[in-house]
């Protein structure tokens, strides 16, 4: 169950700005969604999934997709949940949402999503 595929109770997935880790605009209201529903769910676990769009070499794009995936961690554990409920993993540009070069499909693919681990 995975918040890409949209059956992760409710968790939503973030987007960032092109090249950042920054949770801007709309994806702020989205993460205090996320993080009320799991003060609402104490016994659910998830791993938060960093990922990037095509541009950039891989290594670089595995670094960018773990400091996506810490940020989020981090804003959600500044929200009260505990850290041990949450884990990470950086995928890069390994694992597209979206297929195409084109901002369209780039903005997609620049997320953190959430899978949940245990309920």
């Amino acid at each position: 169950m995975s918040s890409d595929e949209g059956n992760a109770m409710g968790l939503q997935t973030i987007h960032f700005p092109y090249d950042s880790f920054d949770v801007v605009g709309e994806n702020k209201d989205i993460l205090k969604s996320n993080i009320k529903i799991l003060k609402d769910n104490p016994s659910l676990n998830i791993q938060i999934e960093g990922h990037c769009d095509e541009r950039g070499g891989s290594q670089y794009n595995l670094a960018l997709g773990e400091k996506r995936a810490n940020a989020v961690k981090t804003q959600i554990v500044a929200g009260g949940i505990a850290g041990s409920r949450v884990t990470i993993i950086s995928m890069g540009k390994e694992h597209p949402i979206a297929q195409g070069s084109g901002e369209e499909s780039w903005a997609k693919n620049r997320r953190a999503n959430f899978v949940i681990t245990s309920k």
